[in-house]
C-alpha cells in the first residue's frame, strides 16, 4: 500500500532505538521551526538536516521518494505562477507578463520548507510502528479522542480501498466502460452509494466487536517506553538545531535593520 508509512519501521538504526516520545517531541518543534522560516539559505540547512537524519534512519530512497513525488507535483506551479504574480517591480517580461526574482525566490522558499517537512514526517512516523507511534503521542498528552481518529483512519483506509477495488472489479467483470452519457452517471452513483454504505455497515461491525472486548474510550496497551541519556542527547540536538536555524533565519533581517538604522 503506497500509505504504509511505517512498512520499514522493523530496520535497526539510531532514529529506529530514539525513544518515540523524545522523537516525535522534538522533530514536532523542528517541523514547526521550519514553518517558520522566511529565508531561503535557512530553508536549505533545514533540508539538508532533515536529508542527514533521514539517511541516519535507513529508510529506502524509492520508498521515501515514491512519498515525496505527489508533494512534489502539487508544489511544481509554485514556480509558474509566483514568479509572474509576486508585486513589484518585474525584472523582465516573457509574453507580456512581468518576472520576478523575488517571486522565483519565494516559490523556491515554499517548495524547500514543504519538502523538509515531508522529509520531518517520514523520519517521525516512519522509524516506529504507527500504533507506537499514536501511544507515544497519547503519552504526550496529545487529546486520546484525536489520537483513535487518527489511528481508526490510518487503518482503515486501506479496507475503504480494498472495497473500492473489488467494486471495480465487479464493474469492470459485467462489461462497464464508463461514458459521458446519464447511464454512466447513474452507475457512478450506485457505486458510490453501494460503498459508503459498505464502509457504515462494516464501521458498525467494528465498532460492536471492541465493545465486546472491553473497549471504553482508551486502547489498551502493553507497549512499554524508556528513555536513557541518548535520546535526550539526539532529543537535544534536534532541538539545538532548529533554534540554531530560527537565529540564522532572524539574523538576515536584523543585521538589515541594523544598517538601516545607521
Amino acid at each position: 500500500m503506497p500509505l504504509d508509512i511505517d512498512r520499514h519501521a522493523h530496520i535497526a538504526s539510531p532514529i529506529q532505538r530514539w525513544d518515540p516520545r523524545l522523537k516525535i517531541f522534538s522533530l514536532l518543534v523542528f517541523v514547526f521551526g521550519v514553518a517558520l522560516l522566511k529565508t531561503l539559505p535557512a530553508a536549505l540547512c533545514a533540508l539538508v538536516v532533515a536529508a542527514l537524519v533521514l539517511r541516519t534512519a535507513s529508510l529506502p530512497f524509492h520508498f521515501v521518494s515514491h512519498g515525496m513525488e505527489a508533494a512534489g507535483l502539487f508544489l511544481l506551479p509554485f514556480f509558474l505562477i509566483m514568479p509572474f504574480s509576486y508585486p513589484g517591480v518585474p525584472a523582465f517580461h516573457v509574453l507580456g507578463m512581468g518576472f520576478s526574482w523575488e517571486g522565483l525566490r519565494f516559490a523556491t522558499l515554499i517548495f524547500t520548507k514543504a519538502m523538509t517537512i515531508i522529509l520531518g514526517s517520514f523520519i517521525m512516523f516512519g522509524t516506529a510502528r504507527f500504533d507506537v507511534s499514536m501511544i507515544a503521542l497519547q503519552r504526550l498528552r496529545c487529546p486520546a479522542m484525536l489520537v483513535q481518529m487518527v489511528l481508526f483512519t490510518y487503518r482503515y483506509v486501506y479496507v475503504f480501498m480494498e472495497e473500492m477495488k473489488t467494486l471495480n472489479v465487479a464493474m469492470r467483470a459485467r462489461g462497464f466502460v464508463p461514458r459521458t452519457n446519464m447511464r454512466t452517471f447513474t452507475i457512478l452513483g450506485g457505486y458510490v452509494g453501494t460503498l459508503l454504505v459498505r464502509s457504515f455497515e462494516r464501521t458498525e461491525r467494528v465498532y460492536k466487536a471492541m465493545l465486546s472486548k472491553g473497549y471504553n474510550g482508551t486502547f489498551p496497551t502493553m507497549v512499554e517506553f524508556s528513555w536513557d541519556g541518548r535520546d535526550f542527547a539526539k532529543a537535544g540536538l534536534m532541538l539545538a538545531v532548529a533554534v540554531g536555524l530560527l537565529a540564522v533565519d532572524m539574523a538576515g533581517p536584523f543585521h538589515t535593520a541594523i544598517q538601516a538604522w545607521y
